[in-house]
């Protein structure tokens, strides 16, 4: 089962030099067609530099990631799924990053457009998944050999985890290297939960997208040349959710993701919190801002967050 690692590695390699090299050629043409971030009023105030920064630099990320997966996967077994997801959701992502710089509003997309857009993807994901025996639709409990029977169920729960998954990396997505790092930490993790299911082409995939996020972050790192935007935010959560729903391993997914959820969970008590008492739990959400807010230098947070990204990756290849 571990030959599958040499191919997931030439793929992550491969990614990593598209990106690497595409990079200065898209920055460019995002700054000829003045593709800039617009930065919140009421975020920190030394995010205010970044404003101008040229974003959508996810199209990288996926033309690095999309092309390294299908010069490397020999057997194309589920990758289509996995590529239609990731490209569907980024191009959902570009189009909320478009509206966000024409019109000039920084949150883009209406939230609850973005989301039925999302779930529709999503429902193709678990159709496909209903569809297909060699995938199917239960549950592996994670420590144990259990597995629960979902039946046509599965669906929505497949378009639920690829909505968690978009909107929670979208929200990690906030300092220089941040999202792009953790999601390499966990696509490199997801090569070997390919190699122990025995799914080739999703260790390949895996290793592809891992690698474009590493090409995208060397652009990324602090300060960044370029951002990936929600064209590169919700293509990595929903590649990363399709991986989960390919190789039955979506609990597994959801302890790999405790970056992500700790970034979910900090925004959602806040705005709880501070509708109901007025007062705020965070100097600021999601949860990157308040440790930053607390003095801590930009890069600090991004490297302890990666760190913290090993961890809950390892955590999730000890639950198979």
């Amino acid at each position: 089962m571990w030959q599958l690692i040499p191919r997931s590695l030439l793929a992550a390699g491969l990614a990593f030099a598209i990106s690497l090299v595409i990079a200065p050629a898209v920055i460019r043409a995002l700054k000829r067609l003045k593709v800039g971030q617009v930065v919140r009023d009421d975020g920190p105030k030394a995010h205010a530099a970044k404003s101008g920064t040229p974003t959508m630099g996810g199209v990288m990320i996926i033309v690095a990631a999309v092309l390294s997966a299908a010069a490397v996967s020999t057997g194309y077994r589920h990758l289509p799924i996995a590529l239609f997801v990731t490209t569907a959701c980024g191009l959902i992502g570009a189009i909320d990053d478009y509206i966000s710089i024409v019109a000039r509003r920084s949150l883009g997309l209406r939230a609850r457009h973005k989301l039925v857009l999302q779930a529709v993807v999503g429902l193709v994901l678990g159709g496909y998944a209903f569809i297909t025996p060699d995938i199917g639709t239960y549950l592996s409990i994670p420590f144990t050999d259990i597995r629960i029977e979902l039946g046509a169920w599965y669906i929505p729960f497949a378009a639920f985890t690829l909505v968690a998954m978009t909107n929670a990396v979208n929200l990690t997505d906030g300092l220089d290297g941040l999202a792009g790092g953790c999601v390499a930490v966990t696509c490199f993790a997801y090569v070997l939960v390919s190699a122990v299911v025995g799914m080739s082409e999703a260790g390949v995939f895996a290793g592809a997208v891992g690698g474009a996020c590493i090409g995208f972050v060397w652009w990324n790192s602090h300060p960044a040349a370029v951002f990936m935007g929600d064209s590169g935010a919700l293509a990595l959560g929903a590649a990363l959710a399709g991986l989960a729903v390919i190789t039955k391993t979506e609990l597994i997914l959801a302890l790999m993701s405790g970056v992500y959820i700790a970034e979910v969970l900090s925004d959602t008590i806040q705005v709880l919190y501070f509708r109901r008492t007025r007062k705020r739990v965070f100097r600021m959400a999601p949860l990157h801002h308040h440790f930053e807010l607390s003095g801590m230098a930009e890069p600090k947070v991004v490297v302890r967050f990666w760190i913290a990204a090993a961890f809950f990756a390892a955590l999730g290849l000890a639950g198979l």
